[in-house]
């Protein structure tokens, strides 16, 4: 954030907002933190970011030491985005903010949901279960073409998510991201290609995943304040 933008305070939460508060940053933190992309990779999945402010927040994010800009080696050789080690310290601070908002139902405006948000989604939300077997899977979210191609990495302990497939994958899901969404804790492999998706290899290893993918729900507690014991705290008496 820009030096006359600031809080102008010392505290971490203050001097934190300075670095990733302006409108787009950490939209941006999320779309790398499943690996580097290139600057028309970030705009497709940030659709209603201009080009001159996703453009600003890279150079932000930059020049505060967050990402970095390089060329991939022969033969792609194309620019990308990347976090560095210093940015990449911020996925437990989104994913608890996203974990937090998903108390408030969505609004009629917020449908869209990028590629590597659902999967962010695989992996934070993946509930461990000792006696699960290891499966690899190829997913494919046809509505974000090449971008929407991931491989994962599926164990006792959670989900590993990356944009490298695997050569040889137990099993192969193509579906659309609103599909995959919606079928997060629902085993019913039926239903999910009644909806168009397509399942080859194991589906056992398809069901296993999304069975395991345990969203949390919204709660009421954004609609007034309060729960339970919670008390309302008033400013001081005028």
């Amino acid at each position: 954030m820009p030096a006359q933008r600031g809080y102008r305070q010392a505290c971490g939460i203050a001097r934190g907002l300075d670095i990733v508060g302006e409108r787009w940053s950490l939209m941006v933190v999320r779309e790398l933190l499943l690996g580097p992309k290139r600057f028309t990779d970030l705009q497709q999945a940030l659709p209603t970011a201009s080009p001159n402010a996703l453009s600003d927040r890279l150079r932000e994010l930059a020049d505060a030491g967050v990402v970095r800009r390089r060329q991939l080696p022969a033969p792609g050789r194309v620019w990308v985005y990347e976090l560095t080690a210093w940015g990449r310290g911020l996925e437990p601070i989104v994913v608890a903010l996203g974990t937090w908002a998903l108390a408030a139902p969505p609004t009629a405006e917020q449908l869209f949901v990028s590629a590597d948000s659902a999967m962010l989604a695989i992996r934070t939300y993946c509930v461990p279960a000792a006696q699960r077997p290891a499966a690899t899977l190829r997913i494919e979210l046809r509505d974000h073409g090449p971008a929407g191609v991931f491989g994962v990495l599926f164990t006792p302990v959670g989900a590993e998510v990356a944009h490298r497939p695997p050569e040889e994958p137990d099993a192969v899901l193509i579906t659309t991201t609103d599909v995959l969404v919606a079928a997060f804790g629902d085993g019913d492999l039926t239903r999910l290609a009644a909806a168009g998706a397509v399942i080859t290899g194991d589906p056992e290893a398809v069901r296993g995943l999304l069975v395991a993918v345990r969203v949390p729900a919204p709660t009421d507690h954004h609609a007034n304040g309060t729960s339970g014991q919670e008390q309302r705290v008033d400013g001081p008496k005028r």
